[in-house]
């Protein structure tokens, strides 16, 4: 049997064979989607940037615009119009944040069938943003909660699909600059997002302001209807819908538990950043700065930290494909440790406190592309949907596990404490990816 007779049986046994051959642990040497070999070329980094690819990026962009408005504003609506206070908040928060990682995982099953990701990611898309828009017309807490709930799983449900969308739209040699497109578009979405619903909210009001947070995120369904438009040649000639499935096994025999093995501690470590902005609050209270005053240039700080990572997303897209995700990742964690050590420090200057804002910016933007893009290489595209949902999973749950456990020994010991805590975590994991780059 002959390379013509393999494409012919796309729709049987062959794919999942063929599939995993091409799934080389370097970018640099293993096929792309079209069957070409070798190293990139010039013509492969001219045609990466498809329209598909900055649909992806703009469903990013609108998506992320619209929670981040409705994010700034929900402690202000809930204490001053629904009289809640910050424990309903936090409980709010708290429960969604799980969510997102229940419904990545299921998510994951979800989009391994390439006919299928695209009314995923549209649905999910659009649900989020009705729904995240829907909270300005709320009367109770319970139907926040609900509400809520309903964006947050919705944007975990889609987020698989999205990337599993997005690796199919590019060649292997371009998986990291695709990944760093779409966080890119992601992080510019949460500093245009808290911006706009500063620049708003005195001229329209709380709630037309949270109406209008749908906005951006209905744009974000067109885009991301468009991207999935574009990847409908690729699965022509593909027969029969895929099973629902983890594929836990399958994942296992591909290598990927050891790539979630380096991506864990990491995550573990990666605290929420209302707990960076808390701390900014904190130390330049006591510098003979109102908590109004502090408060304010804590939020500045935040956006030069969106900013940066911006940036960051975008460099580390292209030093991943000129190198490995793995060393970025290893560099990442790294830039982690001297941010939170910056945290950790007890002074009460703003100009340490934006350098460490700054570094832990680079650090997210230079992480995010290099997790998805690991992800994307050790597994077929086959696979790649469930892959996608574990590691959504391991960042929601780590996450949220690294905030709770530095949030307790803040409160129990001291916030340096804390964040020395949490600097640890980034040590084993920039440990844990060099000794994997030595082994593998």
């Amino acid at each position: 049997m002959g390379p013509a007779d393999i494409r012919d049986t796309a729709n049987g046994p062959y794919l999942c064979r063929q599939e995993s051959v091409v799934a080389s642990p370097h970018p640099d040497s293993s096929p792309d989607p079209d069957g070409s070999t070798g190293t990139p070329s010039e013509s492969g980094d001219e045609r990466w940037a498809s329209p598909g690819v900055i649909a992806v990026a703009v469903a990013s962009l609108g998506s992320d615009t619209g929670h981040e408005i409705t994010t700034s504003l929900l402690p202000t609506f809930l204490t001053s119009v629904l009289h809640a206070g910050p424990a309903a908040l936090g409980a709010i928060e708290g429960v969604s944040d799980a969510l997102v990682g229940l419904s990545k995982l299921v998510g994951g099953p979800l989009s391994t069938d390439p006919a299928r990701r695209g009314r995923i990611a549209s649905g999910g898309y659009l649900l989020t943003a009705v729904a995240t828009g829907a909270i300005a017309l709320t009367t109770a807490l319970w139907q926040v909660a609900l509400l809520r709930a309903i964006a947050w799983s919705s944007r975990g449900l889609r987020s698989p699909a999205r990337d599993a969308l997005l690796m199919s739209l590019v060649p292997r040699k371009a998986y990291g600059r695709a990944s760093g497109l779409e966080r890119a578009g992601d992080n510019a979405g949460a500093l245009l997002g808290p911006l706009l619903a500063a620049a708003l909210v005195a001229s329209f009001g709380l709630r037309n302001v949270m109406l209008i947070a749908a906005v951006p995120g209905l744009l974000a369904v067109v885009a991301i209807t468009v991207a999935a438009r574009e990847t409908r040649r690729t699965v022509r000639g593909r027969g029969g819908r895929q099973a629902l499935s983890f594929n836990l096994a399958a994942l296992r025999e591909a290598g990927l538990y050891k790539t979630l093995a380096v991506i864990t501690p990491f995550e573990m470590g990666n605290v929420a950043t209302t707990l960076l902005i808390l701390r900014t609050t904190d130390l330049l209270s006591h510098n003979a700065l109102s908590l109004a005053e502090a408060t304010s240039i804590a939020i500045l700080l935040y956006a030069c930290h969106n900013a940066a990572a911006m940036v960051a997303a975008l460099v580390a897209g292209r030093v991943i494909d000129r190198s490995h995700p793995r060393g970025v990742f290893a560099a990442a964690s790294v830039i982690y440790v001297l941010a939170y050590l910056t945290f950790a420090w007890e002074q009460h200057s703003w100009l340490p406190l934006l350098v460490a804002f700054v570094l832990a910016g680079i650090g997210i933007g230079l992480a995010e592309p290099a997790e998805t893009t690991m992800v994307a290489l050790a597994l077929p595209d086959n696979l790649r949907g469930n892959g996608f949902g574990l590691l959504g999973l391991v960042q929601s749950f780590g996450d949220l596990g690294a905030s709770l456990v530095a949030g307790l020994i803040w409160a129990v010991v001291s916030p340096t404490a804390a964040f020395i805590y949490v600097a640890a975590w980034m040590v084993i994991a920039s440990v844990a990816t060099i000794w994997r780059g030595r082994s593998a």
